[in-house]
């Protein structure tokens, strides 16, 4: 304040003197704390509105993941039993966190299935997380239980064998995945795209309650982004 007030007072004293052809230029009056205040705000709200945008929870539901947590949960599918995989990570830690559903890890896929086989005879849907790999071990269970059984199984498959696979035997798992789901003559989608996942996931799913028959939803790299593999 002091020095505002010296200022002023010099500019007074030039002008009084005529040293100052246009007495507006010479004087230079210091902003006040309320004006400083209001543009410290003007440049922090678009800040706050990007790190608001970062953090809200519309952000999640619109990842691939999180449109299947919320499509399961529009079916009332609660009980997910799985077995860990890096690509469904981010999905299976979302359905940990959310009190809606009961979500644990299995050893083997085909315990992943008899639970869900138990839980539909108890009247709760359920629906099962995997990897490519892990459904290679599934033909005997799903020809003898899941499908004479009239199970409506659903199966999330993250896809591996392709689009830069570096495990060959991932490479043939892949290859014999469809192959074997269209001999046990069982519906199965491969999505490859975001704006398609929430109608193809919904509609699937309502389609296994309804008939009662297992569907195979298969989520491709070109969707998820599959594994990243270190050089």
């Amino acid at each position: 304040m002091v020095a505002c007030w010296l200022k002023r007072r010099e500019a007074q004293s030039r002008i009084r003197s005529g040293h100052v052809d246009n007495p507006a230029e010479g004087v230079k009056f210091c902003r006040s704390r309320d004006e400083r205040e209001r543009k410290m705000s003007r440049v922090r709200r678009p800040k706050m509105a990007v790190a608001e945008e970062k953090t809200s929870p519309e952000t999640s539901e619109r990842s691939w993941h999180g449109i299947v947590l919320q499509t399961l949960k529009r079916n009332d599918v609660r009980l997910i039993p799985y077995v860990p995989d890096r690509v469904l990570t981010p999905l299976i830690k979302n359905l940990h966190a959310d009190p809606f559903f009961t979500t644990f890890a299995t050893a083997r896929e085909e315990e992943a299935v008899g639970i869900v086989s138990g839980a539909w005879m108890g009247g709760m849907r359920s629906a099962v997380l995997m990897q490519t790999s892990g459904f290679a071990t599934l033909a005997n269970v799903l020809a003898s239980l899941a499908i004479p059984y009239q199970i409506p199984l659903i199966m999330f498959v993250s896809e591996r064998g392709t689009l830069g696979e570096l495990n060959y035997g991932q490479s043939l798992v892949c290859r014999t995945m469809r192959p074997v789901l269209d001999s046990l003559a069982m519906e199965h989608h491969t999505i490859t795209r975001l704006d398609e996942l929430e109608f193809i996931a919904d509609r699937s799913i309502k389609q296994a309650v309804t008939t009662q028959a297992p569907v195979a939803l298969i989520l491709s790299p070109l969707l998820t982004g599959g594994k990243v593999f270190d050089k």
